[in-house]
């Protein structure tokens, strides 16, 4: 099966680099090719991928602006972010801007072939950089465990949430109405026993749900 790819970088040299390297996997196809995130969501608009490849540091719109916007218009495009910057925050503002994968650039060419397999079909990779840091500075002080466990969905909701999203933008970005994304906070607070979506944010990367 291909897999077709949008590519974001706003170096020439780098995105050609990476576009080399993809184009030696049969199965990977590079479609589209931006210079930073608002390129990106321009030409996103005309064509669909399956897989984005975003770098996080461009200048205008970068990574997370442009994850945020395409979430914010409805697109639950699978996203990896890309970066050179070993920073133990990264992973988790990613995950909370709603990215389903997260690597260094220089991951291997096989691991990124993996991380792309993957989030394709729809799993979440969000690595490697430890979060240990950033989880003790949120840690919050319930721990005791939730009553039950989390699927899927609910993670997804969890990390709009810690990206600040109300319910009518999460809505939007994982296709469901608004009462059903007011039912699923619900649960998520009933689940975490607490009761406030900050609160629920804080325990949940406590407990590394999200």
């Amino acid at each position: 099966m291909s897999i077709r790819l949008a590519l974001a970088d706003d170096q020439a040299l780098v995105r050609g680099g990476l576009k080399a390297l993809l184009s030696g996997f049969a199965q990977l196809q590079v479609a589209i090719e931006a210079e930073d995130g608002e390129a990106l969501l321009l030409a996103l608009e005309a064509a669909r991928v399956d897989v984005v490849l975003s770098d996080i540091r461009m200048p205008g719109t970068d990574g997370f602006a442009m994850l945020r916007r395409l979430r914010e218009r409805g697109d639950a495009t699978p996203v990896i972010l890309l970066t050179t910057f070993d920073e133990n925050d990264l992973p988790l503002r990613a995950s909370a801007a709603g990215a389903q994968g997260f690597l260094l650039k220089d991951a291997s060419p096989e691991d990124l072939l993996d991380a792309i397999t993957r989030v394709a079909r729809g799993e979440t990779l969000l690595a490697p950089v430890s979060t240990d840091p950033v989880r003790a500075r949120y840690s919050f002080r319930d721990q005791a465990p939730p009553t039950d466990t989390f699927n899927e969905r609910e993670v997804a909701i969890l990390r709009l949430l810690a990206g600040g999203y109300s319910n009518k933008e999460i809505a939007r970005a994982v296709f469901l109405s608004e009462g059903t994304v007011k039912n699923y906070v619900s649960e998520i607070l009933d689940k975490l026993g607490t009761r406030d979506r900050t609160r629920a944010v804080l325990k949940a990367i406590t407990l590394r749900i999200i």
